[in-house]
């Protein structure tokens, strides 16, 4: 056999191969996967303004009370203005205060505020990453769910849906905690009946 062509059915068969991975299986005894559908997953609490309290508290290692109480002894810049060094200074140190006896120290503060920073006014998110899995079907209904990818940066559970499946209702549970690529990510997808 040619190499070109036995290339050619090899690749025909993995194409073939990823195809029947991402549809539903024609045999309903041994189950099938469909793709799942996220969307939303980045509300914040109003009381936050937009801020991610749930990821950066998650990064820096506290409840998001505490950073809520941190962060209400600052006075940020008018929305457009450049903020003033002094104050920025004083907001720092207003930060610390409350933050460091929970063991955040100044550069890990820096680097969460950094890495979480955006503007919102120019349409722009904080660094997210979206999450891949597949519902679990046999005889026709779903049993469960298979994550692939559990995304990151979600401030809350994303809405799930199942192409096909109209009417399924399952929560996401998410995980926070001090790795950025996994902080804000699905631990789990439950069914709810």
């Amino acid at each position: 056999m040619k190499p070109t062509l036995l290339l050619a059915l090899v690749l025909a068969a993995i194409s073939l191969r990823a195809a029947r991975a991402q549809t539903t299986d024609s045999n309903p005894v041994a189950g099938s996967r469909v793709a799942v559908v996220f969307t939303g997953g980045y509300d914040t609490n109003p009381v936050d303004h937009g801020r991610p309290v749930a990821l950066v508290a998650g990064a820096l290692g506290v409840p998001p009370e505490v950073f809520r109480e941190a962060f209400s002894r600052v006075k940020p810049a008018p929305a457009g203005e450049a903020p003033d060094p002094a104050q920025v200074r004083l907001n720092k140190q207003a930060l610390l205060d409350t933050l460091e006896p929970y063991g955040v120290t100044n550069d890990r503060l820096d680097a969460v505020s950094n890495y979480y920073r955006y503007n919102r006014s120019r349409g722009e998110w904080w660094r997210h990453r979206r999450a891949s899995a597949y519902a679990l079907v046999r005889h026709g209904v779903i049993t469960g769910f298979d994550i692939i990818n559990p995304g990151s940066g979600y401030s809350s559970a994303p809405q799930i849906s199942v192409p096909g499946y109209s009417g399924v209702s399952a929560t996401a549970t998410l995980t926070f905690g001090p790795d950025f690529a996994q902080n804000g990510s699905i631990k789990a997808i439950k069914l709810a009946n």
